[in-house]
C-alpha cells in the first residue's frame, strides 16, 4: 500500500487518466474528487460490496424455476415482473 500525505487542492494522478483531488479535510474524514474516464467504474467500498453480493445471489438462482412458470391469460410467462 502506498501511503501519501496531501494538502487541500493537491492531486494524485493514477495511470495518466485518473485524477484524485483532496477537496476538504475534517477531523475524521476527507472529501475527495475523482476525475476519470466514463468507462472507469468508481464505487464507495460499501456500495461495491453490495453489488458483488447481489451479483453472487443472481448467479445462484435456479434457472429450472423458469420452466415451471405458468402462462398468464395472454400466454406470457411472468416472473418477478419479467416476461419469458
Amino acid at each position: 500500500m502506498l501511503i501519501l500525505t496531501r494538502k487541500i487542492n493537491q492531486k494524485l494522478i493514477i495511470n495518466d487518466n485518473i485524477e484524485v483531488v483532496i477537496l476538504e479535510s475534517y477531523k475524521n474524514a476527507v472529501k475527495i474528487g475523482i476525475n476519470a474516464p466514463n468507462n472507469v467504474q468508481i464505487y464507495r467500498e460499501e456500495v461495491y460490496n453490495e453489488i458483488k453480493k447481489s451479483n453472487k445471489q443472481a448467479n445462484n438462482i435456479d434457472v429450472n424455476i423458469v420452466s415451471d412458470l405458468k402462462p398468464d391469460k395472454n400466454g406470457q410467462k411472468k416472473f418477478g415482473g419479467f416476461d419469458f
